[in-house]
């Protein structure tokens, strides 16, 4: 059972919540979110995960829960979201109040040839995390719901938990690769975050 797709657009939608960051970490899932963050232009305080799949949500809550006084965003395809499924218990039980999960959802797996992916047969993403205990956890379809819940993802006073799946269509967008080595990476966000003592 499908439910119709949405017609907004991903590289819009990621625009929209990235152009009210402020200060956010964001820690974007291997594939098109990574493409998606970096269409947006490039900073030293995003995280691209490369081969890694299933990892983007437990690396974000490492972060959030090092990093309680800023607030940190991961944004995550709907494949990667399944693959790692069980982080959503572990973020309800931690309770990170500054950590924001997006799933960018286009009921597909793009990166391998665009199949059919669970949400698109009736799994439903937000009842999974409401069910493990996420009390902000929303449904979006539409520009004008996609409003509604960027405070709520993005805010940093008072900060809260949030989970927010956003239904966007399967057009593709343009590449916008970022860099893909993973010690440069680190490094770099490292730096970000500690200066010079990153290094010693």
């Amino acid at each position: 059972m499908s439910i119709e797709v949405s017609s907004l657009q991903r590289r819009t939608v990621v625009g929209a919540i990235l152009r009210q960051r402020g200060d956010a970490l964001v820690v974007a899932s291997l594939g098109n979110p990574c493409y998606d963050v970096m269409a947006q232009g490039d900073r030293p305080d995003n995280f691209y995960v490369w081969g890694a799949m299933g990892g983007t949500v437990p690396l974000a809550l490492g972060l959030a829960l090092a990093q309680p006084g800023r607030r940190v965003l991961a944004l995550v395809g709907d494949g990667e979201m399944m693959m790692g499924l069980g982080s959503l218990a572990t973020v309800a039980v931690q309770r990170p109040r500054n950590l924001s999960i997006v799933v960018i959802d286009n009921e597909h797996y793009a990166e391998t040839g665009m199949q059919r992916a669970h949400t698109g047969r009736g799994v439903d993403l937000v009842a999974v995390a409401r069910a493990v205990g996420f009390g902000q956890a929303h449904q979006v379809r539409t520009s004008a719901e996609l409003d509604q819940r960027i405070a709520l993802l993005v805010g940093n006073d008072p900060g809260e938990l949030a989970f927010v799946a956003v239904k966007v269509g399967t057009e593709p967008a343009p590449m916008a690769l970022p860099p893909r080595d993973g010690p440069y990476l680190r490094s770099r966000f490292r730096e970000h975050l500690l200066g010079a003592a990153a290094h010693e």
